[in-house]
């Protein structure tokens, strides 16, 4: 893996490019042996690759404390918690294990005899991705990029610095190895490399920031270049009439405190107006026992802080009234839910339309019609009927990993892995002896007819 040194955005740019088109005769089984061996370079380095995060990590803690950078980033940066590492590994075999998306046929038509046309999947090409805090992201991005037959420029958060370069090291060293060129995979350090990027449009195809509102939308201002991704991860919960109170509590404690610092992470509750005598004390004390504080609109917190209620020990430090202006179209990141009431499962949707980002969002219910409603009017990448939000991810999806989520509506929607990092050529093979040309149809007599007959084909027949 190349790093930008004192390189120029143009030259960083166009040696990307240069790596893309030249990677795009490395066989399928060349691209999973420089997998493997990333995973096995990565696997060696394990002491190595966490000392330098833990040191990242205490360096974050210092400017937390200073006020100078979030919890919800720092609980991002940390790579040696639970499984995580583990699952990076994982992820690289799960991605090399793919079929490869390259080189499929997504429609064939024989024009006329010997005349053949077919829509075959490629590489996008050079990509751009800018993230804030997780190293992981580094691995999880050559990953899909060398599977997938795009070539990458990488920029994480300064507060994984240490971390990046110690994986930067042992990818450089495995791709050292392989077919690809070393500017396959680049990294940069600077915002200011990255402003300079932006404007490299002649040699950079796709933008992917994954990160804050901040971040995002910076990018999309500021780039003469595609962007894909997201600018929050507004994701709500909405409990129909319908719904079973245990089922409900079970799936809204995990979507919002498995991973609060998630973009898939719950962030509004709506309740149905129907089960709020005998569903919301019960889900509240429930919420309440995780720890998760509660922004209720006034239907919902008059429940909790009425006198004649009873109250929970924690409800005077977690309970408290929602503001409107802010609290439903804010992504909390951290172990608090907005609440709010509807009348009816069409306002219900109306209200996620409205306030959600187009991120995730659920419905909890036993009503198949209400389900079935709900996944088609919510305008959603993702609608959920009776599970968490928190599924919404490319390795449980079974993408391997991801390069990020989409809430966009063009190319790619939802956690984004191979499939959303290819885009389509068409090819055309004339088999006549003479060749064809467009002069030869036409309606008039003597023109020759297209016939656009079907033709069946999994991938290039040549």
């Amino acid at each position: 893996m190349a790093t930008s040194h004192a390189r120029s955005a143009e030259e960083i740019a166009k040696a990307s490019k240069a790596a893309f088109e030249a990677s795009q005769l490395v066989s399928s089984s060349e691209r999973v042996a420089a997998l493997e061996s990333i995973r096995q370079s990565l696997a060696a380095s394990r002491d190595e690759i966490f000392e330098a995060n833990r040191s990242d990590i205490e360096a974050a803690k210092k400017e937390v404390e200073a006020g100078r950078l979030s919890t919800s980033l720092l609980k991002r940066l940390d790579l040696t918690a639970g499984d995580k590492f583990q699952s990076m590994l994982d992820g690289v075999s799960d991605v090399a294990n793919l079929p490869d998306p390259a080189g499929k046929i997504t429609y064939a038509c024989e024009l006329d005899d010997a005349l053949e046309l077919y829509r075959v999947t490629c590489p996008i090409g050079a990509l751009l991705v800018i993230f804030e805090a997780r190293p992981e992201v580094v691995v999880n991005i050559t990953a899909l990029a060398v599977k997938s037959g795009n070539s990458a420029i990488l920029k994480g958060g300064k507060e994984s610095n240490l971390t990046t370069a110690v994986l930067s090291k042992c990818i450089r060293s495995a791709l050292s190895q392989s077919s690809l060129h070393p500017d396959y995979i680049q990294t940069v350090q600077t915002r200011e490399e990255i402003a300079s990027l932006l404007d490299q449009d002649r040699y950079i195809d796709l933008v992917i920031p994954r990160g804050s509102n901040a971040l995002v939308r910076s990018i999309q201002r500021a780039s003469k270049i595609p962007v894909m991704g997201h600018a929050d991860g507004i994701c709500c919960v909405y409990v129909d009439k319908d719904a079973d109170l245990e089922k409900a509590k079970r799936i809204i404690v995990d979507a919002k405190t498995d991973y609060p610092a998630g973009c898939n992470a719950a962030e509004i509750l709506i309740l149905h107006n129907d089960i709020l005598d005998s569903h919301w004390s019960s889900i509240a004390n429930t919420l309440l026992d995780a720890d998760v504080h509660l922004r209720c609109d006034p239907t919902t917190l008059s429940y909790l802080t009425s006198p004649n209620s009873a109250q929970h020990q924690r409800s005077s430090t977690h309970v408290h009234a929602a503001d409107p202006s802010k609290d439903y179209d804010i992504e909390h990141l951290s172990n608090i839910i907005s609440v709010t009431t509807t009348s009816s499962l069409q306002s219900a949707i109306q209200f996620i339309n409205t306030h959600s980002s187009h991120h995730t969002d659920v419905i909890i219910t036993e009503s198949e019609p209400a389900a079935s409603i709900f996944v088609r009017g919510v305008d959603s990448a993702g609608t959920f009927w009776n599970a968490s939000s928190r599924f919404a991810d490319g390795f449980r999806y079974g993408f391997g990993t991801e390069v990020g989520i989409s809430t966009g509506k063009t190319h790619a929607r939802g956690p984004v892995g191979l499939e959303g990092l290819m885009i389509y050529k068409y090819v055309l093979r004339s088999k006549d002896g003479t060749g064809h040309i467009v002069g030869e149809y036409g309606n008039s007599e003597g023109k020759k007819r297209y016939k656009h007959r079907p033709l069946t084909a999994e991938t290039l027949p040549f």
